[in-house]
């Protein structure tokens, strides 16, 4: 079963996942490096197929992370994450985007990123769940 978040509690795991996202986003930069070089047959400092095998690896393995938490991945690069949740008795996804100072943003789960609001006052002061 799905698990559905509080603003607070998926702030609280956005905070616990920030050096999972950094390794993601460093390894993600080497990775598309690495696969450059081997597609088109040129030298890296990085390395070569079995470098950027490994960095492949390495990203699933990051991704599962966010999974297990039943944090959303809508996007690796730009990375997106989506928390279930409810605001109001509305089944939203709370929405962290790659840059994002915090997690602000939510939209409603059928409307997807173009229906993406910035969090109220009230949606942090109510609880919502």
């Amino acid at each position: 079963m799905e698990q559905t978040y509080s603003v607070e509690r998926a702030r609280a795991v956005l905070a616990e996942l920030r050096p999972t996202i950094d390794d993601l986003i460093a390894v993600r930069a080497e990775a598309a490096e690495l696969g450059a070089a081997v597609r088109d047959g040129v030298a890296s400092p990085l390395g070569g197929l079995p470098e950027l095998k490994a960095a492949q690896a390495r990203l699933d393995e990051l991704l599962s992370a966010f999974a297990a938490l039943d944090v959303q991945i809508k996007g690796v690069a730009p990375l997106l994450l989506d928390f279930p949740a409810e605001l109001d008795g509305v089944p939203v996804l709370l929405c962290w985007l790659e840059g994002d100072a915090e997690l602000a943003w939510y939209h409603r789960a059928d409307l997807g990123f173009a229906g993406r609001r910035r969090l109220t006052s009230d949606h942090l002061a109510s609880g919502s769940t």
